[in-house]
């Protein structure tokens, strides 16, 4: 989160009345003291606690959230607001709550997990388009989450310009975080065999394996294929996995089903270099993230030369 750690020390120089060149000065003496032991986020917070400033009383912005950050404060407009749903997990169920929350700067999926705070969305309190305040909630994978200790309520303010898209940022691989939009140019240095699955005309969820959705009953199912991959793109490689809507803009389903000519195509793709963009997720399975790959395209040499020369 490059472009949040920057915001993070516009804050701290803002509150603090220090310089921007002082604050990551300071910064890399913390780091070069704890031998590369903290993160710049990391080190970011302890700096700004040595100068006085309490984050924890202080309202910021979604722009402004980076890893590791704690007593989250902050006021949004919830643009898109999911249904309840309930779990039943290792012995634990319950109930949780989730919309998308946005300002004038970016936007961040919330998770509400208190039952009290799950009761304000069935009372019809926290409603969709409607603006809230939100007050010690912690970052987790990327997504802001709210437990019994937090608070939620709804806010008198205005959000005019509320942030409907998530910003798309160049990373390297190496920077890559949980839930991060972003794009790199990687090549692609090992291609899996595609999976296929089947999916409802209607809902577009998938199928049992005797073509019943467990909405519409009895259907007529689509085919649909995944590839899953690795891009490398020098600082770190990562699994990439693409869905038949992406994936289509390269491979056709009959060259997908065709292993000969699935072969051709993936002689054609391995060791080349694109422009991937995507959003990276944590695999709760094994621990690693992954990217979900949203957008993907040939590099542009007369682009990236234009780059070069800024």
């Amino acid at each position: 989160m490059q472009e949040n750690y920057q915001q993070l020390i516009e804050l701290i120089a803002k509150s603090s009345g220090t310089s921007v060149e002082e604050i990551e000065r300071k910064i890399e003496a913390k780091q070069a003291k704890l031998s590369g032991l903290i993160s710049k986020e990391g080190a970011a917070q302890v700096i700004a606690a040595e100068l006085g400033v309490n984050f924890d009383k202080q309202l910021i912005k979604i722009s402004q959230i980076v890893q590791g950050m704690r007593k989250i404060n902050l006021i949004g407009k919830i643009i898109n607001l999911f249904p309840i749903r309930e779990y039943n997990k290792n012995g634990r169920s319950g109930r949780i709550g989730s919309f998308v929350l946005a300002d004038d700067t970016s936007n961040i999926r919330t998770v509400l997990w208190d039952e009290g705070h799950i009761d304000l969305i069935e009372k019809g309190q926290i409603v969709d388009g409607g603006v809230v305040e939100i007050i010690n909630a912690s970052l987790r994978n990327g997504e802001l989450h709210l437990a019994s200790f937090s608070e939620i309520k709804p806010s008198g303010q205005v959000i005019e310009n509320a942030v409907t898209k998530r910003p798309v940022f160049k990373k390297t691989i190496v920077q890559f975080n949980p839930n991060d939009n972003v794009s790199v140019r990687a090549v692609i240095v090992q291609i899996f065999e595609p999976r296929f699955f089947e999916i409802c005309p209607e809902c577009r969820k998938k199928v049992s394996e005797v073509g019943e959705c467990a909405t519409h009953g009895k259907v007529s199912p689509e085919k649909r294929a995944l590839l899953n991959f690795v891009i490398d793109d020098g600082t770190e490689s990562i699994r990439a996995v693409m869905f038949s809507d992406q994936l289509e803009k390269i491979m056709t389903m009959s060259e997908l089903d065709n292993s000969e000519l699935f072969g051709v195509k993936k002689k054609e793709f391995l060791g080349k270099e694109m422009m991937v963009e995507g959003n990276v997720r944590k695999n709760q399975l094994y621990g690693n993230n992954e990217f979900i790959i949203s957008g993907i395209s040939e590099v542009n040499v007369d682009e990236l030369i234009a780059e070069l020369e800024k």
